[in-house]
């Protein structure tokens, strides 16, 4: 596995998305009243950046369309997307929040 550090906990509060690179991976990553989640920052109707979406009870809104993604586990939960979300391995040591992109 190729953990990369991606951000620090106290940067990232509550309710917040955040744009992530890991080796030209697009990467969104989440907090979710404390726990970490990440998937393909595009979305898979349009492309479209998720992190400038609308993030709120555990889900992202596309800008573009609004479709909606579950970004616990990647699924698609409102048209027009119907392809879900690729979603990565997220854990927290310390202060560093990291990603697993393989």
């Amino acid at each position: 596995m190729a953990w990369k550090t991606m951000a620090r906990v106290a940067d990232m509060p509550t309710g917040t998305v955040k744009a992530c690179r890991i080796e030209n991976i697009p990467v969104a990553l989440y907090n979710l009243d404390g726990e970490f989640f990440a998937t393909h920052d595009i979305c898979t109707h349009a492309h479209a950046c998720l992190s400038d979406g609308y993030f709120e009870d555990g889900k992202i809104e596309c800008p573009l369309h609004q479709g909606v993604f579950d970004v616990r586990t990647g699924k698609a939960v409102s048209g027009p997307v119907d392809v879900d979300l690729q979603t990565f391995a997220v854990r927290v040591e310390g202060d560093e929040v990291l990603v697993d992109v393989e």
